[in-house]
């Protein structure tokens, strides 16, 4: 993994190239990247992670979400993205690039670039290697401060691989959370209401 890193409450001191005022904060130097092919950007509790995109079959888990989760986009008209969708965390404003993204079509935004963590269905995120931590263990309370109703964490590398459902949201922190081993059925609850096969994320494993 590769990492940057910058505190809201640091200051990191830059060779002066121009008069143009420089980041202070890791919200600002997210907005100051330019694109990185490759890479994936954070910004966790004011520190700004860098990190390698998934492999292949990181990638298939996300497609096999959308899929399974087709019907009832169709059907109420919401639409899910795989990647590459930046979403602002509404309170502290931190952007995330979660593996899966469930919206309505007239999801709010914050600015141009970033989907509104509070207008969301669903976030998903596939556990790798680089990611771990963060993904067990900072997003549930990250997504559940950006009110997002349901967080689906898939983690086809742990010791005993497995599937979580993270839902409601009390006090920022989700009170229910519901573990089934991966291959095994779970239900997503409402809106969304389906009982997920999670048999397809095994190509993940």
């Amino acid at each position: 993994m590769v990492a940057m890193v910058t505190r809201h409450d640091e200051h990191t001191t830059f060779a002066p190239t121009s008069t143009k005022r420089m980041p202070e904060t890791a919200r600002e130097l997210f907005d100051a990247l330019p694109e990185l092919p490759g890479f994936r950007a954070d910004v966790i509790e004011g520190t700004l992670i860098v990190s390698p995109v998934g492999t292949p079959e990181h990638a298939d888990c996300a497609m096999e979400l959308y899929r399974a989760l087709l019907p009832v986009m169709d059907d109420q008209g919401w639409k899910g993205r795989a990647g590459n969708v930046d979403v602002c965390i509404d309170g502290p404003r931190e952007p995330v690039e979660p593996d899966f993204v469930l919206a309505p079509y007239d999801c709010p935004r914050w600015g141009e670039r970033e989907l509104l963590s509070s207008g969301l269905i669903m976030v998903a995120e596939v556990v790798s290697y680089s990611s771990a931590g963060r993904d067990r263990t900072e997003k549930p309370l990250l997504y559940a401060t950006g009110r997002i109703p349901i967080y689906l964490l898939i983690d086809p590398i742990a010791k005993s691989p497995s599937v979580t459902v993270h839902s409601d949201i009390d006090d920022g922190v989700y009170r229910a959370v519901n573990q089934v081993a991966l291959g095994a059925p779970i239900q997503l609850p409402k809106p969304i209401d389906i009982e997920l096969d999670t048999s397809i994320f095994k190509s993940g494993a």
